[in-house]
This record gives C-alpha cells, structure tokens and sequence, in this order.
C-alpha cells in the first residue's frame, strides 16, 4: 500500500490565478470608484482649486478614490482585499527570478515591497488628509516603477514573447505618459488654466491602467512555466506542508526543481565580477558554485562597485567644473587679466603620465585610491574662507583629478575603455542633475556652502565611502587585457591611429559637454526670447535636456555593448552637425529643439571618442591627455573672450564669434569618428576602430541602462517639486494702495566679495525691501566662468516673480534680468549700438500694474572707456522710452554718468530725449545706477548698502500708479518735490525699520548716502 493512501489530495492553485485576480481587483477597484463618483458626486469631483464644471468635466484619480463616501470605502475595501494578492505576485516573480549567480531579482524583490507599501501610503493616505504625505508616497511609488518595470524586463526570458511584449509597451507607456501630464499639471498648478487639469487627469487615468497592465503580465508569466501553488501532502513523497511554494505537474510523483529554470540562465547577464569569478573557478579546477558569493552584500558587490565608480565620477566632474569660476572670480574683480588665470592650467597635469614610473603608479589600485582622495581636497576647499587659499586647493584637486581619470581614461585595455566612458557620461549627468535639483548649484562646489544652499559634508562622506569601496573591491582577472596586449603587439603598428587627432576630439568633446550641458538650462537660455512665451522655460522644461542627454548616452551603451559603429559613422556626425546650425541659428521650441538634438550627439559619442583616445594613447598616455586638456584650456578662454573681448589685449579678435568656436568644436569631435568605408570583420582596421576599443560588457550595460531610467525620472520629479511646491504666487505687496516698489542693483554675476554664491543673500535683501519690480545686472552666468548656473532660480521660486532671463548667452553680454510680482504682458530684448566696448543688454517690458500698462526698462550701458558706446547706447534707450510717451515709464539701469552732465554724457540725452525725471535731481552722489520715471507718482527713493554681496548698492524708487484712464494732472517740479517725513504717509509707504544705521542695519546692509529713505508728499490725486 501506498503511504498516501487515505490522505487528503493536497490543494493545488496555479499561480496565473492569483495574478488574474490581482489584475480585476484592481480595476474594480479603480473603475468602480470612478463610476460610482461620477453616478453621485460628479460636479464635486471634477472641481479643483482652479475651475470647476464645466471647464473641468472629468475627475482626477485622487478626487475620485479618496474625498466622498461611499466610493473611497468601497475603494479602500477593494485594494485592502488586493493586498494579498499583490505580495503573492512580488513573491512568486522573485521565485521564478532568482538565482545564485545575479543580484538582481533580490534588489526587484525589495523595490516590489516597498512598491506596494508606497501604493497603500498614497491610496489610504489621500491629498484630503494630507497633501503632502500622499504627493511623497505617491511620487516613491513612480520612482520604485522605474527599477521595477525596467528590472522586470530584463528578467523575462526572450522565450516568454507575450510577457515580454507586454511589458514592454505598457512601460514605455507608462513613462511617454508622465511627459505631457506634468505638463498640463504645470499649467493647472502654475499658470492656473482652467481644463489643465481634466488633460491632467486623462494621464493619470492613464498611469493607473497602464500600471495593472504591466503587473498582468506576470499571469503570462506564471502561465509560461506552469507555476502551482501546493497546500498539503504531495503525491508520492514526504510531508511537505511546509512547501508553500512549490512547481508541480500533473502525474508527477516528485517534485521536479528543475521545471522552472530561472530567469536570468536565459538572459545571460551576469556581471565582471561573477564572471570573473566563473573563469577563476575553471581554471583552478573547482565547482562554479564553490567560487559563488553567498552573502547578500557579495552579491550585491558589482551594482555597488558601478554605483561608486559614478559617484565618484560625479566628484570628478564637480571639481572639474568648479575650477574656473574659483578663479574668474579675481578677473571679475580686476575687469581683466589678474594672474590667477594661470591656475587653468594645473588641468594639463596629465603630461606627468608621459613619465613611466608615474604612469604606472598612477593606473595601479594604490595609485587611483591615493589620486580619488587627493581630489577631495577640492570638495574639502568650501571651509576655507580665502576666496585665495580656495582657488589653490581647487587646483591641486583639479590636477590630480585629471591624472586620474586619464589613467582611467587611456588606461584601461578592452571592455574597460568602455565602461569607463559610460561611467564617465553617468556621472557628468548626475552632475548636471544635481544643479537643476539644487536652484543649479552644484551641492558639493567649494565656493557653494551651507549658508548657499550646499551639501559639502554630506557630499565628501558619500565620496570616502566610495574610494573604501574602490580600495577594498576584489581584483578584477588579468586575462583580458592579457589577450589584448598580446593582440596589440601582434598588430602592425600602422593599424593604431595617430595621437593628435584623438586627443583633439577628447578636448573638444569634454568643453562641449561642460560648455552646453553642464547645466540643464543652458540650452534653453540660447532660444530664450522673453514675453509672450513662445518656447521652454528653464525651470519648466530643463528636465528635457536631461532625457535628451539619456537618450543619447543609452543609445551609445547600447551601440557599445552590440559592437555597432552606427554613432561613429560620418552621417551621425551631419546630425550633429545639423542640430547644432537650429541651435545656433533659431531661438523658441525650434531653437531648442536643435540644442537637444545636440545634446544627443555630445553624449551618444562619448564611448566612441574615449576609445579613440584610449587606441591611440597607447603607449603614450602622457601626449595624449596632455594636449586633449590644452584644447580644453584653449577653447575654455577663447569662449570667454567672445564677450569679455574689451577687457583682454587682443580680445576684439574674439569679438561674438560663438559661431567660430561652435564650428571648431564639431569640427574636432569628428576627428574621432570613422572617416573610412565600413571596413569587414577580418580587415585589420577593424581592430583599430574606436567602436571596437570601447566595447560594453553585459553587466555594465543593463545596469547604464536602469541607471538612465532612474536619473530621468529623478530630473522630472525634480522639476515638478521645483515648480509646484511650495508654489508662491506672484502678487504685489501692496495691492490696495496700488504702491510699486522698484530696486535696480547690479549683483557682480552671483559671487560675493568672498567668493561664494550670493543668491540666497540676494534673496533675503530683496525679501525685506518688498520689492515688486527688480532689475538685476552683470546675470548671465551660462558660461563656463561663471558655472553655468541660473540667478534668478532661488529668488523667483521662493519668493514668487515673473522672470525674463533677457538676452541668452549667445548674445554676448554680461546679462540683464528683470523680475516682476505683474503679469509681463510684452518683452523686447535690445543689443544697444556698441561699436568699440562690450555689447550692452536692454530689456522693454510692458507690465500689467493694477490695471495699466507700465512700460519698464531694464539696461546696462558701457564702461567710461568707451564714450561713443554710452552716447549712441543712450540715444537708443531715450527713443524706446519716448515712444511710449505720455504713458507711464519705469527706468531702471547701469548708465554711468554724473548727474545733469550736459551730452553727449547719457545724462542729459536719456531725460530729455525720454522724456523721463530722475528719481531725485538733487542727488549728486551717483555714478552708474540710475531710476528714472514718467507718469506715476513718486513717494520714496532709498538706496541700501551693498554689504559684500557685491561691488555696487541697490537703488530703489517707490510709486503710485494711477487708476487705468488716470494720468498726472500736476508733473511740475515743486509737485514732484514736495518733500516730507515718512511719519506724514501712511505706513504703507515706510521702509523697514531695522535698515536705519542709528539701529545698527541687518546682515550688513543699511540706509547709506543719506542715511534715510527719501519720501514726498502724496498728491490728492493719488490718494483717491
């Protein structure tokens, strides 16, 4: 007799079960509360903090399952009862996933947890109980997805087609999705447009089917390898009711463990580490599974060595990236060449490698730890108070940094070039990314601190933990390169191509990616042209250029891994090419759709220029880094003489010629490239090719990739934190007394007298003063000196203004900005005639005050040196006011004058040609900041100390604006100078309190010149 006989038939469910009815209790649940709000509660739940029906006419997901009864119970009752199934289907795909030789169905199997625990936290948690507890939950659940779907894809054997497939398009979906929905959640939130947010709504519908569909794919899954599910005694064997997962088939009287392979035996993905580890286990005669790690954290170990490795090519990047602005900072202060420029040069450090002994220090273990510390005293530099000592230590760092990476660089033999060059593109994005996360300051930039919005300590223990990684990390087999060296000595030396031209394209590349996409905004500040918007906005739509960037730098791990040399073929580079000629040539959508194609390119080239530089370094590593940093050198000044050109002998030569230096940067990248027909496998030039030096292992590529996913869907949920909340609306101060507050200050482009950033004391300078309109000069900051960094992004997101960035860096000046608490109806962006000295920027603004229209000007003239320039600069900035005349006029600039100097000083041409008053005529202590007006009553003139915050004070007017038709009855002089205490206005016109010096002034700042705010009487007319 059998010894089963009389026992129970064990309980038998398959699993594909169990995913079906995850996937309909989630659409009941979803689409059942939708229908029953609609049947009930239809016009509350389609009615939002903008509009209601009928311009918002379909609800959005969290109106629908969390504001009414009783379709939130119903639904919470749904999902509460899905619960189980949806932990059921995370178990069982880590069951099918796992295997002893990846890391990766584990670290799936901890995002599904925490996946589903994000979900329950924004399900129970609705926006009605806490708004910003469900927005956090809700935006971890979309960032788990990335990993999870990705993931989930790459661990679907290619045996399984339906599965595979529908994974595939429901996540590309999914994603493609988020684009338009945080746009239209842009205009409901920001721009307030009644509708956006039922076109919202459609995609967040969207996102919750495309999601089931994805996780229903699991059933396909399930189906595929005949997964079951045993409850009790198994037929033909020993208890098992402790086997709650079990594979059984049907007449089966054993349990086979062998039916469900797991997945990743099919995809093959194993990383360096564990293949190394294979190969070392043959070799020595051993079982594979003997040399197999068993700890969590040795297996793990290859995804941690790729995320330091990036991390710590994000600390390269950040070094190399914040030694120029260290150093302008003292030809700002000089207005021309001061000596420190020459600190550029500790970049040409890599010439040290043309020594053997260095080199070979420098590329072994010991060498790259010691070089990865020393490159921390850079990141170390921000506790340094000197703006002198700092440029010194950022140097050193900057120089060991460079031979470091170039050991990394040239250094590598085979797969490892590649790998190398898709870490060194991660990282750089990660660099760019942490600026548009952090208002575009690097956190861990050295002249960025605590007090200005920098993570520096934060940033250095991350670092530390990185090199202990690095120095700590196994040693990688010595076969490869082995094989390749043999290789190379077996080759003709005619078959390795020349230094030069390698090395020239690697410099060019390099200043390309610092110079455009360093910083997300860059791009979109060379099509910016001002009001009405026609294009992108920098805080709006950086995130663009971040997945522009991704898509080109995942296309080349891609390329990479296959072999392909599709990117590096002469068609590639006319794209390129072509996109670079829209950037240039166009501005708005078409201008910036340009600059993203470029920005493709640069990234998608990468791999291919690092191997061509890595081919042709061999054996001369010193020469080729060297002269690729000496391009990088050359084309770091002469980019910046294209606008500095009136402070630097021979700079007129220079003179916006942006044009030239783009055309010279493509030009050299395409050095690098294959000029020559498509050679065939057996031809000895196909050894030689860059494609082939800079191959990608499996590894390293699935994880570039996830890496990719991940920094984009972090650079979109950065720009929706940015952007909506907190969100502060832009509204004038004193609305009721229909008062205007307007500050002129020229702010030295963002560093303080100690060489730090300035725009968080900016901020709070401009937040005491109540300011309603600003004109800030000497702004544009997008190039290379200055960081490219955005200096309106901290005061206009925290304290609510309208921005117009003025003209973009393609322009060639040195930048004007105007902020505004009015709506900006109109903008015209002026180059003032500057046949001798630098271009002077001007920005005409038509705003919306209280009713009128008020015409501002926002304008910074030429330098003393050149007295032509300020005439004709003049002449051209009184005709733009005049125009407007008798309508109400704002001028605000940097004219450099004395007061009532006779023409052709701008004095006298710009108030009687524009038919504007000074702020103050009796005010002779002034030199280059000016207010004039026209049409609006005058109340007060105060002028604050600059502190150190910058070389130059803040000017500020106050003024009444007529009611819409109103215009001046009385504009004579003894009106508009009937002068008085501030006790005899109301005490909305007063000034703060604390700025008085008899007090003591706040942070530095102080009433100066005459000690007071200056204030005049209030005309009956204006206190009606």
């Amino acid at each position: 007799m059998s010894s089963t006989a009389g026992k129970p038939a064990p309980f038998v469910l398959h699993a594909s079960t169990l995913a079906r009815a995850h996937t309909y209790l989630a659409l009941a649940a979803f689409l059942g509360a939708l229908l029953i709000g609609c049947a009930l509660h239809y016009k509350k739940i389609v009615k939002n903090g903008v509009a209601g029906y009928p311009e918002e006419w379909f609800p959005s997901v969290s109106a629908t399952i969390g504001d009414w009864y009783p379709e939130r119970n119903i639904f919470q009752i749904l999902i509460a009862i899905n619960s189980g199934p949806r932990f059921a289907l995370v178990a069982l795909q880590y069951y099918l996933q796992r295997t002893p030789t990846s890391s990766i169905p584990g670290f799936l199997f901890l995002v599904g947890i925490l996946r589903t625990l994000s979900c329950g936290g924004w399900v129970y948690i609705t926006s009605s109980d806490d708004h910003d507890v469900h927005d956090v939950l809700m935006i971890s659940y979309i960032v788990l997805n990335v990993p999870w779907m990705f993931g989930s894809i790459a661990c679907t054997p290619p045996s399984h087609v339906a599965s595979r497939r529908r994974r595939r398009w429901t996540s590309y979906a999914f994603f493609a999705a988020i684009v338009p929905m945080l746009y239209f959640f842009i205009q409901h939130k920001v721009h307030r447009i009644p509708g956006a947010y039922t076109h919202y709504s459609f995609f967040e519908w969207a996102l919750i089917l495309l999601d089931v569909a994805y996780d229903s794919s699991a059933e396909l899954d399930f189906r595929a390898a005949d997964l079951k599910i045993t409850v009790g005694s198994l037929v033909g064997g020993t208890s098992q009711a402790d086997k709650i997962v079990a594979p059984t088939a049907e007449d089966t009287s054993a349990v086979d463990t062998t039916s469900v392979p797991p997945l990743s035996a099919v995809n093959e993905k194993e990383t360096l580490v564990t293949a190394t580890q294979s190969k070392e286990a043959a070799a020595s005669g051993s079982p594979a599974s003997a040399q197999q790690p068993t700890s969590i954290y040795a297996r793990a170990r290859p995804t941690i060595a790729f995320a330091s490795d990036v991390y710590l090519s994000y600390i390269f990047w950040s070094v190399f990236t914040a030694l120029v602005p260290t150093l302008f900072y003292f030809s700002v202060w000089e207005l021309g060449v001061a000596g420190q420029e020459l600190t550029l040069l500790s970049i040409l450090s890599p010439i040290l490698l043309g020594i053997p002994p260095f080199w070979e220090w420098a590329k072994s273990r010991e060498g790259r730890a010691i070089l990865h510390g020393l490159t921390l005293v850079g990141l170390a530099a921000y506790v340094v108070p000197s703006p002198l000592g700092r440029l010194f230590l950022v140097s050193f760092a900057s120089a060991a940094a460079m031979v470091g990476v170039s050991a990394d660089w040239v250094g590598g033999a085979g797969e490892d070039v590649g790998y190398q060059a898709i870490v060194a593109g991660l990282g750089f994005l990660v660099s760019s990314l942490s600026k548009h996360a952090n208002h575009t300051n690097n956190p861990v930039w050295p002249f960025v601190d605590g007090r200005s919005g920098g993570y520096n300590k934060t940033g250095i223990a991350l670092a530390l933990l990185a090199i202990l990684e690095f120095a700590s990390r196994p040693a990688p087999a010595s076969a490869p390169a082995a094989k390749l060296s043999k290789a190379a000595k077996a080759s003709p030396a005619a078959t390795q191509p020349h230094w030069l031209p390698a090395a020239a394209a690697l410099g060019s590349l390099i200043f390309s990616l610092h110079s455009f996409l360093s910083e997300a905004s860059t791009l979109i500040a060379w099509s910016w042209t001002g009001y009405p918007i026609k294009g992108p906005v920098p805080n709006m739509h950086g995130s663009l250029t971040h997945l522009a960037q991704a898509v080109g730098l995942g296309l080349a791990a891609y390329t990479a891994h296959s072999g392909s040399d599709a990117l590096a073929r002469s068609l590639w580079l006319a794209l390129g090419s072509g996109s670079a000629y829209v950037m240039y040539a166009y501005k708005d959508w078409l201008g910036y759709a340009g600059g993203l194609g470029f920005a493709l390119f640069l990234m998608s080239v990468i791999p291919t220029v690092w191997g061509a530089a890595a081919e042709a370094g061999r054996g001369r590593p010193g020469r080729t880094m060297g002269v690729a940093c000496l391009v990088v050198c050359v084309f770091d000044v002469v980019s910046t003489l294209t606008v500095a050109y009136a402070f630097v002998p021979g700079g007129m030569w220079f003179r916006e010629r942006t044009d030239l230096v783009l055309i010279a940067q493509v030009a050299l990248i395409g050095l690098a490239l294959n000029w020559r027909s498509r050679p065939s496998p057996s031809s000895s030039t196909a050894s030689a090719s860059p494609t082939s030096a800079s191959r990608l292992p499996n590894g390293a590529h699935y994880k570039t990739q996830y890496t990719l996913a991940l920094l984009s869907a972090l650079s979109l949920l950065a720009t929706v934190w940015r952007v909506s909340w907190p969100a502060v609306v832009p509204v004038p101060h004193r609305e009721a007394a229909r008062i205007v507050r307007a500050g002129i200050w020229t702010v030295h482009f963002g560093i303080d007298n100690e060489g730090r950033d300035s725009q968080r004391r900016m901020r709070d300078l401009i937040k005491d003063m109540e300011l309603d309109v600003v004109g800030l000069l000497e702004t544009d900051l997008h190039r290379i000196p200055f960081g490219n960094r955005d200096l309106t992004r901290v005061v206009a997101e925290e304290l609510g203004y309208y921005v117009d960035i003025g003209p973009g860096p393609n322009e060639h000046t040195w930048g004007a900005v105007l902020l505004s608490k009015f709506p900006i109806l109109n903008t015209t962006h002026h180059l003032l005639p500057s046949p001798d000295g630098e271009l002077a920027p001007a920005i005409e603004a038509w705003l919306d005050m209280f009713g009128t229209e008020v015409k501002v000007v926002v304008s910074h003239n030429g330098q003393e040196e050149t007295p032509l320039d300020r005439e004709l600069q003049s002449k051209e900035l009184a005709r733009i006011m005049s125009e407007s005349y008798p309508g109400p006029v704002i001028f605000l600039g940097y004219v450099v004058t004395k007061p009532h100097a006779p023409r052709p000083a701008p004095y006298d041409i710009m108030v009687n040609d524009g038919k504007v008053h000074d702020i103050d005529a009796d005010d002779y202590d002034r030199w280059c900041e000016y207010i004039f007006y026209r049409g609006l009553y005058r109340t007060s003139y105060a002028r604050v100390s600059r502190s150190t915050i910058t070389d130059t004070e803040m000017q500020i007017g106050q003024f009444v604006v007529p009611k819409p038709g109103e215009v001046i009855v009385d504009d004579s002089k003894e009106a508009r100078y009937m002068r008085a205490w501030k006790e005899e206005l109301p005490v909305d016109h007063w000034f703060p309190m604390e700025y008085y010096p008899e007090i003591g002034g706040k942070r530095g700042h102080f009433y100066h010149v005459f000690n007071t705010p200056l204030y005049y009487k209030i005309p009956e007319a204006a206190r009606e």
